[in-house]
């Protein structure tokens, strides 16, 4: 479980750089809820930006993205709703990213689900 846990450590740390990188402006990191946590809060061109990261360090176990279920989708929207409630926030444009990291590969999917 350490050594797990250590590999998404590391996956966010990327992910986070790799969003300042392309000029994201970064809210909250390890949001949580009785829902679940939200890994990055971020705004993008007037756009909310709840980001889940997915880190693999090998392709043994498949990439990221493919263990973003409808259930797991699910969690991260109930956790969403939480954030903007506890936080007092509207915003017309949101969107739910996924960010996959294999070792220096870096792949971010945009609207990755609704």
């Amino acid at each position: 479980m350490l050594k797990s846990h250590n590999t998404g450590k590391i996956g966010e740390a990327k992910a986070y750089h790799y969003l300042t990188e392309k000029k994201y402006k970064i809210l909250d990191t390890n949001f949580s809820s009785c829902h679940g946590e939200l890994d990055i809060i971020a705004i993008f061109k007037k756009t909310l930006v709840f980001v889940e990261v997915k880190t693999r360090s090998t392709k043994a176990y498949g990439y990221g993205m493919e263990v973003v279920g409808h259930e797991k989708q699910r969690r991260i929207k109930k956790t969403a709703e939480d954030y903007l409630f506890i936080n007092k926030i509207r915003y017309k444009k949101i969107r739910f990213d996924v960010i996959s990291i294999l070792g220096d590969e870096v792949e971010h999917i945009e609207n990755a689900f609704i």
